[in-house]
């Protein structure tokens, strides 16, 4: 079981290092390209485009393929579209490159969630979203010290040590991972629309995808712009303010790695709605904080807790259904991306118009307290179990209730 564990964070941990790997080329990039700083901007959204807009195409055609080859193909396109960037010699070229690479994530990403319940014991299954999670929260740490470090002694090493690298991992997936097939084999020629469906039709599915978008557009917001915050309100310098976005990074991580042992301790549902009641309220505390030490110790626990929190609600989405968890877990993936996207919009509104970050602090809060709410109403999470006895909460399947 162990192998899994290590072979998923791995993936997972490229697969964030990759999308965090162009932000502190970005300067280099810009003059070896000579381009301007907007045109530079869709080096990076290149990535994020093919990878947002390709995950809704990819999870519903994956769930009625074999699960292990979409992996290894994914892997495969992923190690060579990113090593392919090294070699780029201009700025369209790179951008082709990148957008390959995003549009490869979003084939492999996916078949990590979903082959977690696929190839473990359910007692398992949230220590392995956890540590899943946690190659994501470590690669937010270590992706942008990592690619500063490879960079210094050529601006292509980052993208051909990345792609090395990921090319190992789908060897050892070829090893390691059995084969996932479809049991209905006629599942496979559906449209892709008509894989969502099921979720469409189903009022905890539907709920359980708004809550997660409240619940992302609320922390994104607030990640957006938590940097300038710390310029204005505290003087940082950009190193200085790297460090403190690699300590939230670390507070990720370690939330991730417990995220497991909490849900077998509380059970799902006390540890989504514990966590998500302490995240809302640290958030609406951010108007009080004036100390540099308070601000970084708040959002330490605010990131661990969401570290913890992000396996369990996705473990409690991809078992709506377990014959199209390629489907769910790429929805998941686009609403995660757009939830970003209009957060980090929506905050730069109230930045300027509402005093700044402390309103954005109100606002993350706001959309914890709804997404609590839509979770509770919506029921994804289950009920919790009596206090002392042993639970293993997983939402009912829409499969299970078409029996």
């Amino acid at each position: 079981m162990r192998k899994y564990l290590v072979l998923f964070f791995l993936i997972m941990f490229m697969i964030g290092t990759d999308t965090f790997l162009i932000s502190p080329l970005l300067p280099t990039l810009q003059t070896e390209f000579g381009v301007s700083t907007a045109q530079a901007g869709w080096m990076l959204g290149a990535y994020t485009l093919g990878s947002a807009v390709f995950a809704l195409i990819a999870g519903p055609l994956s769930d009625g393929w074999n699960r292990r080859t979409v992996l290894l193909c994914g892997l495969l396109a992923f190690s060579v579209s990113t090593a392919l960037c090294g070699f780029a010699n201009d700025f369209w070229t790179m951008c082709l490159f990148r957008l390959l690479a995003g549009i490869s994530a979003a084939f492999t990403a996916p078949q990590v969630w979903a082959a977690i319940p696929a190839v473990l014991p359910p007692s398992r299954i949230s220590g392995a979203m956890g540590v899943a999670f946690g190659g994501l929260a470590a690669a937010q740490a270590l992706g942008v010290p990592i690619g500063s470090w490879l960079a210094a002694v050529d601006w292509p090493v980052p993208f051909w040590v990345v792609g090395a690298a990921s090319l190992l991992l789908a060897a050892l997936a070829y090893v390691w991972l059995p084969e996932m097939k479809p049991k209905d084999a006629r599942r496979g020629q559906s449209a892709i629309l008509r894989r969502y469906a099921p979720l469409l039709a189903d009022r905890k599915a539907r709920t359980g995808f708004l809550a997660y978008l409240l619940l992302h557009l609320g922390s994104g917001a607030a990640l957006a712009f938590a940097g300038k915050w710390l310029a204005d309100d505290f003087a940082l310098s950009i190193s200085q303010i790297g460090a403190v976005m690699m300590a939230l990074g670390f507070g990720t991580f370690a939330g991730s790695l417990i995220s497991g042992f909490a849900a077998r301790k509380l059970g799902n549902v006390r540890a989504v709605m514990g966590g998500m009641t302490l995240v809302l309220l640290l958030y609406a505390a951010t108007p009080r904080l004036t100390n540099l030490t308070a601000a970084t110790a708040l959002y330490m626990v605010i990131f661990a807790t969401l570290g913890i929190l992000f396996p369990l609600i996705m473990g409690a989405l991809t078992s709506l259904n377990a014959s199209i968890r390629g489907t769910i877990s790429s929805l998941a993936n686009a609403t995660m991306n757009g939830a970003n996207t209009l957060g980090a919009w929506l905050a730069g509104l109230i930045y300027v118009q509402l005093g700044g970050y402390p309103s954005i602090g109100l606002f993350a809060a706001a959309c914890l307290a709804l997404s609590l709410l839509v979770f509770r109403a919506g029921g994804i999470l289950g009920t919790p179990a009596p206090r002392g006895a042993e639970q293993e909460p997983r939402a009912a399947s829409l499969g299970e209730k078409a029996n």
